[in-house]
């Protein structure tokens, strides 16, 4: 793909300061209990630092005593923070769970009314979403308003900005797609004028770097992949985390472990990556510990089928992946986040609402599902349902809602 000509930058300012009216305010969570405990919150330790409350929930976060070493990279856990986990209700602890896309581009959107009654984790905004910086600006300080008003946690409101023709919104930054960069500094500093655009328009997070490994012959990502060689990869993830985190802006590196050598894009359907683990681990692991080690705070799921679970279950619902390979293995602390559960990589195999269920008992922490609202509103009710019935335990939940308090502390949307 030619490089991506640069466009005219349009001027940010007046609706975007507006927008942001409350968008991270501090907030005032109504009383209730379930019994499952709370979730921690706090600002990124130094490395060995272990954090200094003891409460109950806190052994549901921290490994075992054989793990200890890893629970010191974990997150400090401020009293404020684990009370407010605490004292939130079932209902809207499983709500954290969810990003949910939508269609509108105004406050007269359905959505807004699921805000309000829902304790949303976060919402998605799309190309359909987008008409200027002043509406996007608006839009997204519409979500963070709505959300005040209903004495809710502060949601995210995150979009996919990976350059050029591949942006959410063409006319902001970052202008040239990662194929067409020259370096991994240069990437670095158009993530950080892409980070600082959105963050002043009220967008929080970001669904991105892709940081997969493609093929000398090229990726079925395409122009979405920034090298084939896995150590420019590398530092291709490590200058754009870093970007992200000085700007304050919550970034998930996808598609963990790997999707540049998958046969298609899970956007077009099953998709097969055939590497085995030590094959993953030389090559499309490389950028994922990068960013692990430039303390990136998300990792999306890939839902390509990998060897390591026989090929019968998407990486994004598997616990060999999720779970052994990501937590135990890489020691991930962050948000695990999964791709988006619409996509025909899954639905394909399994309703959206089995699948929701099936990647939190997996180890997924956050669950993104574009649309539409009844697949949305039925995968929210399903989880809420496992975890009434024990198919997801307390403890997985309280894990899940716990890791999203501590980014949305760390990234600002809580005091």
């Amino acid at each position: 793909m030619p490089p991506f000509p640069v466009r005219r930058r349009l001027a940010i300012i007046g609706l975007a300061a507006l927008a942001l009216v409350g968008g991270v305010s501090g907030i005032v969570v109504g009383a209730g209990h379930d019994g499952g405990g709370g979730g921690p919150a706090g600002p990124v330790p130094e490395p060995g630092e272990q954090p200094r409350e003891q409460v109950s929930f806190l052994a549901r976060i921290v490994p075992p005593a054989a793990d200890r070493e890893k629970a010191a990279r974990g997150p400090q856990v401020p009293r404020s923070v684990a009370d407010l986990a605490r004292r939130l209700p079932l209902e809207r602890k499983v709500a954290q769970l969810f990003l949910f896309g939508f269609r509108g581009t105004d406050a007269t959107a359905e959505i807004f009314g699921r805000v309000r009654r829902l304790d949303l984790g976060g919402v998605v905004l799309a190309e359909p979403n987008y008409l200027d910086p002043a509406q996007l600006g608006a839009l997204a300080g519409e979500v963070s308003v709505v959300a005040r008003q209903a004495r809710h946690v502060p949601p995210w409101v995150m979009a996919s900005q990976e350059g050029g023709d591949l942006n959410t919104f063409l006319d902001l930054p970052p202008f040239a797609a990662p194929a067409d960069l020259r370096s991994a500094r240069e990437a670095g500093r158009q993530a950080r004028d892409s980070a600082s655009s959105l963050r002043d328009l009220g967008v929080t997070g970001v669904l991105g770097p892709v940081v997969d490994v493609g093929l000398p012959a090229g990726s079925a990502l395409g122009a979405r992949v920034y090298s084939d060689e896995p150590d420019e990869v590398a530092a291709f993830a490590d200058a754009t985390v870093r970007a992200y985190r000085r700007q304050r802006v919550f970034s998930s590196v996808r598609h963990f472990p790997g999707l540049g050598s998958a046969d298609q894009s899970t956007e077009e359907g099953p998709a097969s990556v055939g590497l085995d683990l030590p094959e993953l681990r030389t090559r499309d692991l490389v950028p994922f510990e990068a960013a692990i080690a430039a303390g990136v705070p998300g990792v999306t799921l890939s839902h390509a089928l990998y060897p390591m679970s026989d090929f019968t279950e998407p990486g994004s619902l598997s616990k060999e992946v999720v779970t052994d390979l990501l937590r135990d293995d890489l020691g991930f602390e962050g948000v695990a986040m999964t791709d988006d559960l619409a996509d025909p990589a899954i639905t394909t195999l399994a309703s959206v609402p089995d699948a929701a269920v099936r990647a939190v008992r997996a180890g997924a922490d956050m669950l993104l599902v574009s649309g539409p609202a009844g697949d949305q509103q039925a995968a929210y009710v399903a989880v809420l349902r496992a975890v009434r019935g024990g198919r997801i335990p307390r403890e997985r939940l309280n894990q899940a809602v716990g890791r999203i308090l501590v980014a949305k502390k760390n990234y600002g949307l809580i005091r």
